[in-house]
């Protein structure tokens, strides 16, 4: 800004922080101090110093609220911790099933918690460096989501510079886009009298309101937020609980939800949870449950997270809505892991606001215990689910004699035959090379738990399948051929599919138990794929095997026996692993021998208890279990080692009463590695 005015900068930085100051008042607090006439002077004399003197704007000025330029297309953001979803109760007894787990796992009968309103928006993450907004992401996959961080400009409760003596170096706070219901009913008011189409429910015009490549389309749009957790921070203050972070997020002018309350015991929250079923209608936004979280941070990291949830939240959904309609057609689609999913083509119905037409049928068992046929008029139910269910049937009403339903004894997307594990409600085609299946497949192959390959999405997956590039997973080591071709298409470029290649490449170098992941074989997660590596040293080894052999395998079983043998035996994979050979993948490794120099906890028991400083209790338990030892939930004279942490409780007490030694993290850490006390 050389050569300017400092008086001119001056004011416009006075000017910046007033209309900040501002639309904090107004949108985030409810409490304007000016009309809006003067409000809009402002504004007015900002933009009109910005117009003269170009240089002078910044992104995070209030004028650029009103949408920049179109964009191509979303670039893809990985976030810094995973978006996790959460798990489920839909009664009382599914909560109080949920509290009782942690409070074991926490070794302590009561824990404070926070209730919240489950808001159903567009979940995404603000990311603030030096205070100001410079990233804002969609949810996407939990992992990777796209930028859309000019869109969320437009929101203007969203702060473009955070407030307070207490701001951080670097800030990613998560949040719930959402369209007001008054304001959405006006919108489509307005659109009819237009002449222009009207929308089904605030919560996918929020979404695809975000999703516009033209921000000034999404700054027409009403949007709000509610800011509900701190994902990464860097720097300023350190909140030990939930409810103090809420509270620093509001001081650093995020808008937070009201109806927020503390809850020390189940029977708060079930009065919390009953209060707003009765009057959910009264909030000016589509609300389907309760989320309660634990509040302290030290106990949410104890518990940790199992899968893509966490374990100290979750959402305690409001009663289901349900609708009658027909049942007009039951199809199926094929999954990652190959399993044949039938689902309901229905006439179409309003349930909860939303139009469905189609919905889940889950399998083969569910369909024949409701004996649902089609035709019949059926009740379908969204419990706040993203896809409804049909709960049941009305034979009463079911005219003539439609015949039983029959699951297909060939794969609907190839043609090849389908088998049914015994004991497993899922039916699965085993062919690797599945059209239905090759989309998920990918994703899952190329995901950070398996091969992982960066650059790979669902929407390039999609086109190299469409043009032939991927007909089976092993392609992907192809792809190099195609340099020209890809860079041809869509959103890629040279700089993308140089970075694709390499990746490629380096995928090759990872261990054989993460290639065994990747294969997306049912039941065959991390922990499974390590102990087939383990023990038999290459996958031609595994391939070989026979079911009761792999079963042998302490922690395998005949499910996951069952499951490898017939992946592994059907000819579409036997060339797939063989290509994969060909391409240089790792397939096979040393075998160790885990009785000996691997073991140094075999034929010890061990009971774990209390909170560990660096790792959770299952951790310490899988690292028993890996180690040879075995784990009790109990003291007992049988008890070799009690490994305790903050709060043992009783169990210290009963290991010293039978003078069983006790050992803390530290000393846990050296007995693992063969250093400890024998």
């Amino acid at each position: 800004m050389a050569g300017l005015d400092a008086i001119l900068v001056a004011r416009v930085e006075v000017l910046r922080r007033e209309i900040d100051r501002h639309d904090h008042l107004y949108h985030v607090l409810d409490s304007p101090e000016v009309t809006d006439a003067e409000y809009d002077a402002l504004v007015r004399e900002l933009r009109n110093h910005e117009e003269q003197h170009p240089e002078i704007v910044t992104s995070d000025s209030p004028t650029q609220r009103v949408g920049s330029e179109p964009v191509d297309g979303f670039e893809q953001v990985t976030h810094r911790r995973p978006m996790l979803s959460l798990g489920n109760a839909f009664d009382d007894d599914d909560f109080v099933a949920w509290h009782t787990r942690n409070a074991g796992l926490l070794e302590i009968d009561e824990f404070e918690m926070v209730c919240e309103l489950k808001y159903d928006g567009l979940a995404v993450a603000l990311t603030y460096e030096g205070g100001v907004l410079v990233r804002g992401a969609t949810r996407g996959n939990a992992l990777v989501g796209e930028d859309v961080t000019a869109n969320l400009r437009t929101i203007r409760s969203i702060p473009q510079r955070l407030r307070g003596p207490n701001v951080p170096s670097v800030l990613e706070v998560r949040g719930e886009v959402y369209f007001p219901k008054s304001k959405f009913d006006a919108f489509n008011v307005q659109r009819e009298t237009d002449g222009l189409p009207t929308y089904a429910n605030p919560r996918n015009t929020a979404a695809g309101s975000l999703r516009q490549l033209d921000p000034k389309m999404t700054a027409q749009r009403p949007l709000d937020i509610f800011v509900y957790n701190i994902g990464f921070q860097e720097g300023g203050q350190q909140p030990e609980s939930h409810q103090a972070a809420l509270d620093y997020l509001a001081d650093l002018g995020f808008r937070t939800n009201p109806n927020t309350a503390l809850a020390p015991s189940p029977t708060r929250v079930f009065n919390y949870y009953r209060q707003w079923i009765e009057n959910v209608e009264s909030l000016d936004y589509d609300c389907d449950g309760v989320v309660v979280k634990i509040n302290r941070f030290d106990y949410q990291n104890h518990l940790g997270d199992v899968g893509r949830e966490p374990r100290w939240a979750i959402a305690y959904k409001f009663p289901a809505v349900q609708a009658v309609t027909t049942l007009n057609a039951i199809k199926f689609n094929v999954g990652r892991t190959g399993s044949i999913n039938p689902y309901a083509e229905l006439e179409p119905v309003i349930v909860g606001g939303v139009t469905v037409r189609n919905a889940t049928l889950h399998n083969e068992d569910f369909i024949r215990a409701r004996d649902l046929r089609v035709g019949d008029r059926v009740t379908v139910e969204r419990a706040g689910e993203v896809i409804p269910q049909v709960v049941r049937a009305w034979p009463e009403q079911r005219t003539g004699n439609p015949p039983e339903f029959e699951m297909p004894d060939t794969c609907p997307s190839c043609g090849q035959p389908v088998s049914r594990i015994a004991g497993e409600a899922m039916s699965y085609c085993r062919n690797a090379s599945c059209p239905g299946q090759l989309v998920r497949l990918v994703e899952h192959f190329v995901s950070r738990g398996a091969m992982d390959i960066e650059g790979l999405g669902v929407k390039q997956s999609e086109l190299f399948i469409e043009r032939g590039r991927i007909k089976d997973i092993a392609d992907i080591y192809d792809l190099h051929r195609y340099r020209r071709e890809l860079e041809s298409m869509e959103r890629m470029g040279k700089k993308k599919v140089d970075n694709l290649v390499e990746a490629i490449k380096k995928s090759k170098e990872q261990p054989l138990n993460r290639v065994l992941v990747a294969l997306g074989i049912d039941l065959v997660g991390s922990e499974v794929a390590a102990l087939l590596a383990r023990h038999f040293g290459s996958i031609y080894a595994i391939q070989a095997a026979e079911p009761e052999q792999l079963a042998a395998v302490p922690g395998i079983g005949p499910k996951i026996a069952d499951s490898v043998s017939q992946y592994l035996r059907i000819q579409g994979n036997i060339s797939l692993v063989r290509r994969l050979d060909l391409a240089e993948l790792q397939l096979t490794q040393e075998i160790v021998d885990v009785q000996v120099a691997d073991r140094p906890l075999d034929g010890k028991r061990f009971v774990v208890t209390g909170r560990l400083p660096n790792f959770s209790r299952s951790q310490i338990e899988s690292r028993i279990k890996e180690l040879g030892g075995a784990v009790s939930g109990s003291v007992s004279k049988r008890t070799n080692y009690l490994v305790a942490g903050e709060g043992a409780g009783s169990k210290r007490a009963d290991a010293e009463a039978l003078e069983i030694a006790i050992l803390g993290e530290d000393e846990f850490l050296k007995l693992a590695e063969g250093c400890g006390d024998d």
